[in-house]
């Protein structure tokens, strides 16, 4: 298991999410099983957001951040489009952060792939602000 992982039977906080397998089986490393909360819950959500289509979360169709629309476009000309989609998904759907910035770049190993970075910071009316973080997610 990895440092920090916790299993479901350590659980004592009241906002956790499992972790997704990003390995797409039960592996080395897979996280099934495995348990993120805090920071690395906001940032699995945002994640979430950015990835998930338009409609193909039966109970909230409108669930999503719909990145696809833009994947046969000049990157140079739909750029502001992504950003807008992005900041308005992430405000709809995660209020517990404040989008700071918003890249997106083609992936030169799979051309048609879009890789979108959005720099946030929690927003709990905190002062200090918590660091910024990056999450990152390809679409395509």
């Amino acid at each position: 298991m990895p440092a920090g992982a916790m299993r479901l039977a350590e659980i004592n906080s009241a906002d956790w999410s499992l972790e997704l397998d990003s390995t797409a089986g039960a592996g080395p490393g897979s996280g099934l099983g495995n348990v993120v909360q805090g920071l690395d819950d906001v940032a699995q959500c945002v994640a979430i957001i950015l990835t998930t289509p338009p409609g193909s979360d039966p109970l909230r169709p409108t669930f999503a951040c719909d990145l696809w629309q833009f994947l046969d476009a000049p990157l140079s000309r739909v750029l502001p489009k992504i950003v807008a989609a992005v900041t308005s998904a992430l405000q709809t759907w995660e209020p517990r952060i404040k989008v700071l910035g918003v890249t997106a770049a083609p992936v030169a190993a799979n051309p048609g792939q879009v890789e979108v970075s959005v720099t946030w910071q929690l927003d709990l009316g905190e002062t200090p602000a918590p660091a910024p973080r990056v999450t990152t997610a390809s679409v395509g």
